[in-house]
């Protein structure tokens, strides 16, 4: 199975999900700022990353765990879903697809210090809302991350996009 956690940098709430998703962080407590700042790609990416794929490692299952930003993109992820089957159907694949939107989680502290660091390039400013914003939001990625494992080890559909709305 492939799970690729989405939202618009593909930096901070996807970065957050996949380190969960791989347990390489703690759950089951608020995270330290060390922690937060080094998560894997962790607002290190740039704008000519927005529609990349990045791999963040294999989970206790044997499953790919990769995040991407899609910016303000809405028909990135449609795209990619009807690549994977039309994929899948032409080459007999049976590889399940989860596709997580973890934009939901990201509170307002988090939008402005990505604005602010990876936008405007003003790090004194925007990396403390970034830390902030990730200490908000972290229980609500744990349960996106929690509810994304739960469908993909449900489902029997090929492709799977969760918007995970509920979470704003």
């Amino acid at each position: 199975m492939i799970y690729l956690y989405d939202d618009y940098a593909g930096t901070h709430s996807t970065a957050l999900a996949a380190a969960y998703h791989l347990k390489k962080l703690p759950m089951d407590r608020q995270l330290t700022k060390e922690e937060i700042l080094n998560v894997d790609y962790f607002n290190q990416l740039t704008k000519a990353d927005f529609g990349k794929i990045f791999f963040h490692g294999v989970d206790e299952d044997g499953n790919s765990v990769y995040t991407i930003g899609r910016k303000r993109n809405k028909l990135v992820i449609p795209a990619l879903e009807n690549l994977c089957l039309l994929l899948q159907d032409a080459y007999h694949q049976h590889e399940k697809i989860i596709f997580s939107n973890t934009s939901p989680t990201v509170p307002l502290a988090m939008t402005l210090g990505g604005f602010f660091s990876r936008g405007l390039g003003i790090d004194f400013i925007g990396v403390p809302l970034l830390v902030l914003g990730a200490k908000q939001c972290c229980k609500d990625i744990v349960q996106v991350v929690e509810y994304t494992k739960q469908i993909g080890k449900s489902t029997d559909k090929k492709v799977v996009v969760l918007e995970n709305k509920t979470f704003k």
